[in-house]
């Protein structure tokens, strides 16, 4: 019987070399390559697509950016997905890919799944969060060889297999719909100053226009609209990304703590990300109440992990989405962002669900009799004063 693998292909170096390796340290008849479309460039897919034709045994691309915003994007912007700084466009990207791949190794037959991580990051732990729950052998070239990028630039020579990096430029550059994050060579050393050439969605911000102010409607917690337009959430999300990064907004070059503990430099472009996640909190904070705010904040905050880990899969990260699901109804409204030299500032905010009121709270209204706060400031640091007192007296 013939012995098949199913590859998570991207076209990049690491899976591109990992087909040759499957079948000369793996034994295996047929690779079979399958490129997921999260929002990746059309002359991205293309390449690979290209690329797979010539070195595979028979490839697979599937479409999935609507399923990508739906399912992962949207759940992100209600959680507020953020871990350390980083807005997890890789991270939630991987467990979506995964699946896709292992449905395709169930219909044809394979005996084993493979990916092109290495042993060092965290996309190996996402992968295989998924792999794993098959039957399935899980094969990792990277990580089993202990292969260095230099490495593998010379195998793809020797083999013939066109890659765009070289051993001077060797950034490993990943990119879907929501994020593009570079990282390799130089850029991981923390005191090294990324040159402007590595970023491609972002303008520098200081030659960034004048700036403009944009109006995000928002409905169960998720954007609707763009400027009074009605969009779904690809074509959203892909318009911000153009006009976010016309003035600089989404550029983050952080330490990021892998799930392994290792620290690392990393850098991201993330414009439409940036602003819809502003907008977003902004307008939270006007319907939610204090206390709604201040637990949600911790609920967001382990969603986030268990997000950036890849485990989407996990009871809890289901149970904590039908908490903030809860909170989302009442997320809706518009909110103006005004983008600027790489800023992305919340100037205005309305909704139906506001727990604001005007009457209640100017200045110049007298709805409320003040005399009537005198009670609750007497009793307002009760403790505290009783504390001094005692321990004046000690």
């Amino acid at each position: 019987m013939e012995k098949k693998v199913v590859l998570a292909y991207s076209g990049g170096l690491d899976t591109s070399v990992c087909i040759p390796i499957l079948k000369e340290h793996y034994d295996l008849d047929h690779v079979i390559t399958v490129i997921v479309d999260v929002g990746q460039p059309e002359e991205e897919i293309k390449n690979a697509e290209e690329k797979a034709e010539l070195i595979s045994d028979k490839n697979f691309t599937i479409d999935v950016k609507a399923e990508f915003v739906k399912d992962y994007i949207f759940p992100l912007i209600k959680a507020n997905g953020n871990y350390e700084g980083y807005v997890l466009g890789t991270a939630i990207a991987r467990p979506l890919i995964a699946k896709k791949v292992l449905e395709v190794a169930l219909v044809e037959g394979a005996g084993a799944l493979a990916h092109g991580c290495t042993g060092k990051g965290n996309d190996q732990l996402r992968f295989e969060a998924v792999f794993r729950s098959s039957n399935l052998d899980v094969l990792a070239p990277m990580r089993d060889m202990n292969l260095t990028r230099e490495w593998e630039i010379d195998y793809a020579k020797e083999h013939g297999i066109p890659v765009p990096v070289t051993k001077e430029k060797p950034w490993s550059i990943d990119e879907n719909i929501w994020s593009r994050s570079i990282e390799g060579g130089k850029l991981e050393e923390p005191d090294f100053i990324p040159p402007e050439e590595i970023f491609e969605w972002t303008r520098s911000p200081e030659n960034g226009p004048e700036a403009e102010i944009i109006e995000i409607g928002f409905e169960g917690g998720v954007p609707v609209s763009l400027n009074g337009t009605f969009m779904d959430g690809v074509s959203l999300i892909t318009e911000l990304n153009l006009i976010g990064g016309r003035h600089g907004v989404g550029r983050t070059d952080m330490i990021e703590d892998r799930v392994l503990g290792l620290k690392a430099r990393e850098n991201y472009e993330h414009p439409a990300a940036t602003i819809l996640l502003t907008a977003h909190g902004d307008l939270e904070r006007l319907v939610l109440t204090r206390r709604e705010l201040s637990f949600k904040a911790r609920v967001d905050d382990e969603w986030s992990k268990l997000a950036y880990m890849g485990l989407v899969d996990e009871p809890l990260y289901h149970d904590l989405n039908a908490f903030i699901d809860s909170t989302q109804e009442r997320v809706k409204g518009t909110v103006k962002v005004r983008l600027y030299k790489g800023s992305a500032s919340v100037v205005a905010r309305s909704s139906p669900c506001a727990l604001y009121s005007s009457d209640l709270v100017s200045f110049d209204e007298s709805c409320i009799d003040q005399k009537d706060a005198e009670g609750v400031a007497k009793y307002h640091g009760f403790q505290a004063r009783i504390y001094q007192r005692t321990k004046q007296d000690l």
